[in-house]
């Protein structure tokens, strides 16, 4: 391992604890700090850093558009099962599986128009 990984591993660790830590205080700042694209920027600029390749970095951004959308109802359907009483992991496990089953679906529906990665 080299320094430079060694950073980018820090950096989007510190990220990820500092909103952790923000949510416990106060939720709602700490979900607008985890929705801003914070790692998808640091991605950008260390794919930039490391290929100067603009092909790549236009493809990754497209992408990146294409597979938010299809995590974005994850994010209703937790709230809606924890408010339901269903246990944690549970609730996790099936949004994630949603989620999961929406990618295939966003990329099967992309393809149909042409749209690749």
């Amino acid at each position: 391992m080299n320094i430079y990984f060694l950073i980018k591993v820090g950096l989007s660790a510190l990220i990820i604890a500092t909103v952790s830590d923000i949510a416990k205080r106060n939720p709602a700042f700490g979900a607008l700090v985890a929705s801003l694209p914070l790692i998808s920027i640091m991605g950008m600029l260390w794919l930039w850093r490391d290929t100067h390749d603009v092909a790549r970095l236009a493809a990754h951004s497209q992408a990146t558009f294409w597979y938010v959308l299809p995590s974005l109802p994850m994010f209703l359907l937790l709230p809606f099962m924890l408010r339901l009483g269903v246990p944690f992991i549970l609730a996790m496990a099936i949004s994630i599986v949603m989620t999961i089953g929406l990618y295939f679906g966003m990329v099967v529906v992309l393809k149909r128009f042409g749209i690749t990665f």
